[in-house]
């Protein structure tokens, strides 16, 4: 017999690793690369799309988004409708048309099927749009789930004709394509524009419906009017209630307060600033000549050294510069607040209360962001004594219906001390009682927890900030409850007063031998003094005629009559 050598293992080894580099060949040719659109077409939840009752919502959601953006950068009031047709088999045409300035014929195609385009992702301040996705997402879910192409009519002027198109968004290449183009007269619009989806959908009132959002979005918005009409041929008018629009937000430079050291280091190389010193005062807010100077000492950084060339260790030192150096908090007119008229004047119209208070806070930062924490509380009134509090949740003037429980305004109203400011709360829990809570938040760059936009994510800075808003409401509701207990204790008093008025009367009399004429007066008397304070009670009493601007029927949109809703329970 042979003797074996490692020669002979050399065929079998050269054999297996050829196999071993075709298939690393064959890996390496599989490997593409994806486009965004394709992602988020494998991936629609994230954008909203993961049911189908959803779906509905989140498409309207985003064009009347769109559409109230548009009007107020154009100076326009807006005027919005919305007709949502049921075609049968679970599937619905969406028609959202509106006043606005219009779009150019080579704008549309990139404005409603291309995924992340669009003026607002670079731009610091208030929208309600803000990635460039939303409407074109919703255009990509109806050729998905219908195979239909979405039908864009827009007029810029009245003296061009309007521009109609017919798009698809090719996803493998996060394009569009046109199907059909041509220009059409549109008898009695002057500007303005007009978006037609068929899509797979299911329609149902409750909490969470197009309905409520329409309804939240025009208590928000007072300069809005909205017509709606339903896939049950219900049309509903939203009037708006001021003909004045909101200031227009200005764009702002980011505040150098929570910017992290990775983006710093980003902007030290994007910047076109010659000198460190000129970077900090041209390329963040409220950075003046002195807190440069003070910045660039604490980090012993000199004033002339060029961006391009700071280490990231020179960089830490500045942003360690930047946390010792007191700066003045970040200007106001990049954000657009509901403010506090406005937000209780909101509530009325859906809440036929005893108390209403607001307030809003002061600009704060995160991230380098500016925000606005804005909270209201309605009291008393219709609403149940029983269960949990109702809580109502805005992020740039627009409702967030979904995922309450993931939602930092939901986690800071659970844990507020409520039991001092007069509800039932057991533990860190959603307080139970008569209330109707509101959180609104603004800001140039709102932390969503996805791509859905349906709940703020749970950054300290924000979280604090709500508290705090929340508070300053509890306080004022706490005066109030404290003041109704007192009346409620001096009623029931004034009761057993009433009560033995006519004995205490018939003991005088007794005593001091008065006619019964005398004694009778004598009781008015006793009377009068107990009426002396009446009128301050009878303020504490609820009077459903006093809220003139409290809308019965608008208050019963959203809300199931035959009890728990169907859908995603929270």
């Amino acid at each position: 017999m042979s003797e074996t050598t490692l020669n002979d293992f050399e065929p079998q080894k050269n054999t297996r690793l050829d196999v071993q580099k075709k298939k690393a060949e064959a890996m390496s040719a599989a490997q593409r690369q994806i486009s965004v659109a394709e992602f988020f077409e494998k991936n629609r939840h994230l954008l909203g799309f993961d049911n189908k009752r959803k779906a509905l919502l989140t498409t309207i959601k985003e064009a009347v988004d769109n559409s109230l953006d548009a009007c107020e950068e154009a100076g326009i009031l807006p005027e919005i409708m919305v007709d949502v047709v049921d075609m049968g088999n679970e599937r619905y045409r969406i028609v959202v048309e509106d006043n606005g300035p219009g779009i150019t014929k080579k704008q549309i195609p990139n404005i409603f099927a291309k995924l992340l385009y669009g003026s607002k992702f670079h731009s610091l301040k208030q929208s309600r749009g803000q990635q460039g996705i939303g409407i074109s997402a919703s255009v990509m879910y109806g050729q998905l789930t219908t195979g239909r192409p979405a039908k864009i009519m827009s007029r810029i002027h009245p003296d061009e004709p309007a521009q109609y198109v017919e798009l698809k968004l090719n996803t493998q290449k996060n394009e569009p394509e046109i199907v059909k183009s041509s220009e059409k007269e549109w008898t009695g619009k002057e500007h303005g524009t007009r978006i037609e989806i068929d899509i797979e959908a299911a329609y149902q009132k409750g909490s969470q419906s197009v309905d409520e959002y329409l309804k939240e979005t025009a208590i928000v918005n007072p300069h809005v009017t909205i017509m709606y009409s339903n896939p049950k041929a219900e049309d509903f008018h939203f009037p708006r209630a001021v003909e004045k629009l909101p200031v227009l937000p200005k764009e702002s430079k980011p505040h150098p307060y929570g910017v992290e050291l990775g983006m710093f280091i980003k902007m030290l190389s994007w910047t076109a600033s010659k000198t460190v010193k000129n970077f900090l005062r041209e390329d963040f807010s409220r950075v003046s000549n002195k807190a440069a100077d003070e910045i660039l000492e604490n980090a012993k950084i000199l004033p002339n050294k060029k961006p391009k060339t700071v280490s990231r260790e020179e960089a830490e030192h500045l942003v360690k510069g930047i946390r010792e150096t007191k700066l003045m908090m970040p200007p106001t007119d990049c954000i657009s607040p509901i403010g506090e008229e406005s937000l209780i004047k909101g509530l009325k119209k859906e809440v036929n209360a005893e108390f209403y208070a607001a307030c809003t806070r002061p600009p704060a930062v995160y991230r380098g962001n500016p925000f606005v924490i804005e909270a209201a509380v309605a009291y008393g009134g219709h609403q149940a004594a029983e269960g949990a509090i109702s809580i109502m949740r805005f992020a740039n003037k627009v409702p967030l219906l979904y995922q309450q429980g993931a939602c930092a305004a939901t986690e800071s109203v659970a844990k507020t001390a409520w039991r001092g400011y007069g509800l039932q709360q057991s533990g860190s829990n959603i307080p139970h009682g008569p209330a109707t809570i509101l959180v609104h938040m603004a800001s140039g760059w709102v932390p969503f927890t996805s791509e859905a936009k349906e709940a703020l994510a749970h950054y300290p800075e924000i979280i604090k900030e709500i508290k705090l808003a929340l508070q300053e409401v509890g306080r004022k509701l706490a005066k109030y409850a404290n003041k109704k207990k007192r009346v409620g204790d001096e009623l029931k008093k004034r009761s057993y007063i009433e009560k033995y008025l006519p004995h205490l009367a018939g003991a005088l009399q007794n005593l001091l031998q008065f006619s019964d004429a005398e004694a009778g007066a004598v009781e008015e008397q006793l009377k009068s003094l107990l009426e002396k304070h009446r009128g301050e009670l009878d303020e504490m009493k609820f009077d459903p005629t006093k809220n003139e601007e409290y809308d019965e029927e608008l208050a019963k949109i959203g809300k199931d009559d035959e009890g728990e809703e169907e859908g995603e329970q929270e």
